[in-house]
């Protein structure tokens, strides 16, 4: 054998004490770090294979708007707005399910709100000035 084989083979001078608190809390470091990683990955790997056995959602011929209304995908919804007779009609606005219907009653201005889910007047505002 030669004299640096005779070397590597001989046993490693012990470290300091500063040097082996510190190697120390490396390996703690480590081991801390490590278990964070399995625990991480293992919830990422919980998540794939729920998302893989969940079962799909069941697929419906009418598509739901904003609401609860739901509109068939082969025909329109139909519906009849009975606004009070001799009601003038001077605009009429929507936002989802609801439309409103401004205009005049008996010389009094008015404002019908009507709701297609439920099908009918669900709102009449009277408006005039104090």
């Amino acid at each position: 054998m030669t004299k640096a084989e005779i070397e590597d083979q001989s046993p490693e001078e012990p470290l300091d004490p500063a040097m082996e608190n510190i190697r120390r809390k490396m390996i703690k470091l480590q081991l801390v770090s490590g278990g964070i990683l399995l625990v991480c990955f293992m919830a990422v790997l919980a998540a794939i294979v729920y998302k893989i056995t969940r079962p799909a959602p069941q697929a419906t011929s009418a598509q739901p708007v904003a609401g609860s209304l739901a509109v068939p995908a082969d025909q329109p919804v139909t519906a009849v707005a009975n606004l009070p007779a001799g009601f003038v009609v001077q605009s009429v606005s929507h936002s989802g399910n609801q439309i409103l219907f401004y205009g005049q009653l008996d010389g009094v201005s008015k404002a019908l709100i009507f709701d297609v889910s439920v099908g009918r007047v669900i709102a009449d505002i009277t408006v005039g000035n104090r």
